[in-house]
């Protein structure tokens, strides 16, 4: 069976195996671009992305598991932000398949052209 096939028998990857796996849910993408730009606490996210605060802070608790956030205490209020470094290997690795793409369009771009040259 290839690797990519999917086989109900095989236990899913733990979200909080790795990286990769945290990043796979929607949500938590979007908590993660939320976050990019500045730390914000629990009740900004929740507001902002409209998402209930017991999923936004399931979602942070992941992304804190596996370093792709860092939290930071100030009275009783949590203030998340985007750990930059710990994102490093997923931009790494998704850049790998934004060169393809560029060289598959400079290809399609290449015989479009040729195409269209009067012969």
């Amino acid at each position: 069976m290839p690797v990519w096939e999917y086989n109900p028998l095989m236990p899913r990857a733990s979200t909080t195996s790795d990286a990769f796996n945290a990043v796979a849910e929607p949500r938590r993408r979007d908590i993660l671009s939320f976050l990019i730009s500045q730390e914000r606490p629990v009740n900004d996210i929740v507001a902002t992305l409209n998402l209930p605060q017991p999923s936004v802070s399931k979602h942070l608790r992941v992304l804190l598991e596996v370093g792709l956030v860092d939290v930071r205490r100030e009275g009783r209020q949590m203030f998340y932000r985007t750990n930059a470094d710990a994102i490093r290997p997923l931009h790494e690795w998704t850049g790998t398949f934004e060169r393809y793409w560029a060289h598959q369009l400079a290809r399609v771009k290449e015989r479009a052209e040729a195409s269209a040259k009067p012969k």
